[in-house]
């Protein structure tokens, strides 16, 4: 018998009027400043469990055991607190994300461990070892997946149906994380609308991960430990594929690999159309990259396009700006292991490059045009996997409002 794509799950969550104490913005995408900041006189804020260190003496190793320790003392902290309570029964989750002007909605549930395996919840990424590491260490710890996976699904009508009806109810939890996100969560209990809900994805071929490999891949680690790989379940939120946005997920590099900048942009040159710009450059069209050197901004246009026969993967900008730039001229090796090469989500602007750059601590930095939904089913599709860090999806879930203890 194939195994269902998700599950219903008996969440561990926070009661209805504490969830605005409890949110919390990603582990992954917060610096130890901001988490500091953030969980400053909040002591319910799901932060002290994520990113523990910051109730350790500074300077404490982020991956030291006892992070780990103190990430299930907070854990239990807040459950023995009554602050988290454990549903009764299995349910579904209705999730809305609000931010601006843009909405989505999707399904909370309890992926299947067998369909990660099996490729049926599908993936574009490899992962870096030391990352999945911390996140196994810290599900092992706490005892819980607390961390959701983004997936998303083909738009389904009668799915979407199920999720707006589901929210004409109360929600269970409705907070703002500090970017400004509010999460809306309603629970699904109703035995009719969990079976229609299974029926839905039991008729979907295959769901794609869109933000949280490390996660997922961590989940596989931790089921397989236990002997478990069969009927285990990591906690995902998927969302059709017609409602999420993908933003640019932009480089920089701490040295030019020993060139000036003269030297740097003549070897630049050589596969590009190098343009000064008066201001900071967003690429509006694939094949064409904004670059913050110390000197100033400029407008890359790709020479060559990549032949016609190339592969999802090599036709992608974050391939043709590793393969035409990143190692040719500056030496970077691996991008998932290279120290020399850092990662800034879209979210943060273009401001962020160009402070980057300012600071001294960093060269150059380079701004991509975001990589496209179509291409990342593509990539996942035929079995392939993108350059690290190719897509930045936002808003991004918060951290605390479900979370799926691994008795489940």
């Amino acid at each position: 018998m194939i195994p269902p794509l998700v599950r219903p799950f008996a969440a561990l969550r926070p009661q209805p009027e504490r969830a605005a104490d409890v949110a919390a913005r990603p582990y992954d995408v917060v610096s130890f400043d901001e988490a500091k900041a953030g969980a400053a006189g909040k002591p319910w804020s799901f932060l002290h469990v994520s990113r523990a260190e910051i109730d350790l003496p500074a300077g404490t190793d982020a991956h030291a055991p006892e992070v780990y320790a103190q990430a299930a003392r907070a854990l239990a902290r807040m459950t023995d607190a009554g602050m988290l309570v454990r549903e009764s029964s299995p349910c579904y989750y209705a999730y809305r994300m609000s931010a601006g002007e843009h909405a989505q909605i999707g399904i909370a549930a309890a992926g299947s461990i067998s369909a990660y395996v099996e490729n049926r919840i599908r993936r574009h990424e490899h992962t870096r070892p030391d990352k999945e590491l911390d996140r196994t260490r810290q599900i092992e710890a706490v005892g819980a997946h607390t961390g959701p996976v983004l997936t998303v699904h083909a738009p389904d009508a009668e799915l979407a149906q199920l999720l707006a009806a589901a929210t004409d109810a109360a929600p269970i939890a409705d907070a703002h994380t500090d970017d400004g996100t509010r999460h809306q969560v309603w629970r699904i209990a109703d035995a009719a609308t969990i079976a229609a809900i299974g029926r839905r994805f039991a008729a979907m071929p295959a769901i794609w991960i869109a933000d949280g490999h490390h996660r997922s891949a961590a989940a596989a680690r931790v089921a397989a430990a236990h002997g478990r790989s069969g009927d285990a379940r990591f906690l995902l939120v998927s969302f059709p594929t017609d409602e999420v946005r993908i933003l640019d997920y932009n480089r920089v590099i701490r040295d030019l690999n020993g060139q000036d900048e003269t030297a740097f942009l003549a070897a630049v040159r050589e596969g590009f159309k190098v343009i000064a710009a008066d201001g900071a450059v967003r690429p509006e069209a694939p094949a064409v990259f904004g670059m913050r050197l110390r000197s100033g901004w400029y407008r890359l246009e790709l020479r060559d396009p990549p032949a016609a026969d190339a592969s999802p993967v090599q036709k992608l900008d974050v391939s043709l700006l590793n393969d035409r730039l990143l190692a040719p001229v500056l030496g970077i090796g691996d991008p998932r292991t290279d120290p020399r090469i850092d990662f800034v989500g879209g979210g943060r602007g273009l401001a962020a490059l160009e402070q980057r750059v300012s600071s001294g601590e960093w060269a150059v930095a380079f701004a991509l045009h975001p990589t496209q939904l179509a291409d990342l089913i593509a990539v996942a599709d035929a079995g392939l996997v993108m350059p690290p860090k190719s897509t930045w999806f936002e808003p991004k879930l918060a951290d605390g409002l479900l979370s799926l203890p691994l008795s489940s």
